[in-house]
């Protein structure tokens, strides 16, 4: 089996609702995702995939969807604060936890056609959250 990895950096801010932590009040990170696509057999040019192409798809929707966003649960207050400041916002259907974050994006780059094995978010340098599917 061979796979191929490949990592997007974007920032982001979020904060966790009916939580008992410092994470219910806004804060952001500098996330790293690390896309992976396995084949058991090359393509025509002896890759599993192009880098590029990866970066092509996935870069574009996080930049154009998340990156410098703040990511809220729909029924979250300050949807509608920033909203109506004009801000951008990035709406999910439950707490924007780093394994919501991961999931979305498997099913994103699913959604865009890349054959995707493994999701895997770095929230900070020391904790992060994978999704399989």
């Amino acid at each position: 089996m061979y796979s191929v990895t490949k990592r997007i950096d974007f920032c982001y801010g979020h904060r966790l609702l009916d939580y008992d932590g410092i994470c219910k009040h806004p804060h952001g990170h500098n996330a790293v995702v690390e896309i992976e696509i396995q084949a058991e057999t090359l393509d025509r040019r002896n890759m599993v995939t192009d880098f590029t192409d990866i970066k092509r798809v996935m870069k574009a929707w996080i930049d154009r969807e998340l990156d410098h966003r703040m990511i809220l649960r729909a029924d979250d207050p300050l949807t509608a604060v920033l909203q109506e400041m004009g801000e951008p916002v990035f709406i999910v259907d439950s707490n924007p936890t780093v394994e919501r974050i991961a999931r979305l994006l498997f099913e994103v780059s699913r959604e865009q056609g890349l054959p995707v094995t493994r999701i895997t978010v770095w929230e900070t340098p020391a904790s992060w959250a994978t999704y399989t599917g």
